[in-house]
């Protein structure tokens, strides 16, 4: 049981941090692709959260409502 759970939150670890580097590039590039980039900074906060919950990071967790409330207003304000 352990194993799995370790590699399902390595899973969410390895996803959320590539698509927040993905979404990092989307923005700085200025080429108009910020909803595709608040779309993927809003995945990569719900898999950070779920690794979070999974591991019991609470304080990272509380972190991720920060990142995807962040993304629902980019996701509002470039729609």
């Amino acid at each position: 049981m352990f194993a799995d759970k370790r590699k399902l939150t390595t899973v969410f670890e390895w996803l959320g941090s590539g698509l927040a580097i993905l979404y990092a590039m989307l923005i700085a590039s200025n080429t108009g692709n910020e909803i595709t980039g608040f779309a993927l900074l809003l995945v990569s906060a719900l898999l950070f959260a779920a690794w979070a919950v999974i591991d019991r990071r609470w304080a990272f967790l509380i972190l991720q409502f920060f990142y995807a409330s962040s993304a629902i207003i980019g996701l509002i304000r470039w729609s």
